[in-house]
């Protein structure tokens, strides 16, 4: 008799890597203001500062409307959502090459803020769903991949695009590339699963489950404290490394290349082990924001230290988003959407805070201070969901059953 012996998939579905270029598309436009920055304040005849808060519209959209958006479309398939998500990106695009005051260009931020947001709750049940149980993770972090890529690459593509076409042109092209995405993702994102529809009930029934919400408190400190040190790693890279301002970029690109290798180098141990890997992530990016301190007054161990910074950072994302799917049972799009709104959120609070910390007595050493004590409490959750997790039977809504063998912490 013939032995069957069953093979494991190494590959993932084409829907995957269509929506990390999905991602990167939509994660970009957050960056490229930076980059579009004079142009724009010459164009409105406003300070930069103002033309700044373009980039926090695009967050509090996201923030305030994946949850929202993730209800909205529940009843649509996965397909419709994440085209409709990319036209009214293109469309918000649109509006903003249009718009003749700031005002009207601040509406359109927030509007693409929300489609994304919607994107990313939608893209995530697609992609954990046709990766499988066992390389949910892994799919997560190829589409991460694509928001590595648009962390590194949003800027200087904005200055590259504005010194070319102009911003107005720079955003007439993403809405062009918008539309492209939305047909190709359309043609090829599978159709719903039998049984896949939900009702709102179910979904807000799935936020009962307290590890859910202690993995999303974690999540906020924890990203928040590492996002938080990343945007003012300028002057600890100048003022205390001696790195000249021009090759600041180049330690960004690091930062990336970091990113890259920590969101696809950890799904293998996130499917199997999904509490203990985020753990052992918030533990790194604490060490890591540790010695990022006395390793910045040297250029070398500075390079480093951002390096490492990358890597542990941008591993979070994959693994509290799967964490918290699995958590959500048979309902994850809202949990989902509230994962993207506890990134965001936590980008929101440890910038806003990190950037006063700037003027203690701390300087420069004070964000990435402040990351320390971020991820420190955002320990603390996590080690009630590690317990939690050994006596998982007490709590109403279990990981799924539907993985092949349910994850361990």
């Amino acid at each position: 008799m013939a032995i069957r012996v069953r093979v494991p998939r190494t590959s993932l579905p084409p829907i995957v890597p269509l929506l990390a270029l999905g991602a990167f598309l939509m994660c970009t436009t957050e960056f490229l203001i930076a980059g579009l920055l004079p142009q724009m304040a010459d164009d409105f005849g406003v300070r930069p500062s103002r033309i700044g808060l373009l980039i926090m519209a695009f967050a509090v959209g996201m923030i305030a409307g994946a949850p929202v958006m993730a209800l909205a479309t529940l009843r649509l398939p996965k397909r419709a959502t994440l085209v409709l998500a990319l036209a009214t990106f293109g469309a918000g695009h649109v509006v903003a090459a249009l718009s003749g005051s700031l005002e009207l260009l601040f509406v359109a931020r927030v509007l693409t803020g929300v489609v994304t947001g919607a994107f990313w709750s939608a893209a995530t049940v697609v992609a954990t769903r046709a990766a499988g149980a066992d390389a949910r993770t892994h799919a997560l972090g190829v589409i991460g991949s694509g928001v590595a890529l648009a962390t590194v690459l949003g800027v200087p593509l904005g200055s590259l695009a504005g010194d070319h076409l102009g911003w107005r042109g720079a955003f007439w092209l993403l809405a062009a590339l918008a539309v492209v995405a939305a047909a190709v993702i359309g043609r090829y994102t599978p159709g719903e699963p039998a049984g896949a529809a939900v009702s709102v009930r179910s979904e807000l029934r799935a936020l009962w489950s307290g590890r859910l919400w202690l993995v999303l408190g974690a999540t906020v400190l924890v990203m928040g404290g590492c996002m938080g040190t990343f945007s003012f790693i300028s002057p600890l890279l100048t003022e205390r490394a001696g790195i000249r301002l021009g090759l600041v970029p180049l330690v960004f690109v690091c930062f990336g290349v970091g990113s890259m290798i920590g969101t696809n180098g950890i799904g293998r141990f996130a499917d199997r082990r999904p509490v203990a890997t985020y753990i052992g992530c918030a533990l790194a990016a604490g060490l890591v924001l540790v010695l990022l301190i006395p390793l910045s007054a040297n250029p070398v161990t500075a390079v480093v230290a951002v390096t490492l910074l990358g890597l542990v950072t941008m591993a979070i994302p994959p693994v509290a988003t799967g964490l918290t799917v699995r958590l959500a049972g048979p309902a994850p799009t809202l949990a989902a959407a509230l994962t993207v709104s506890a990134f965001n959120g936590g980008v929101a609070v440890g910038s806003s805070v990190g950037g006063h910390m700037l003027d203690t007595s701390l300087g420069a050493t004070g964000p990435a201070s402040l990351g320390i004590a971020m991820v420190t409490l955002g320990l603390v959750p996590l080690a009630v969901v590690a317990v939690r997790r050994a006596g998982r039977t007490s709590d109403n809504h279990p990981f799924p059953s539907c993985a092949a063998q349910p994850a361990r912490a």
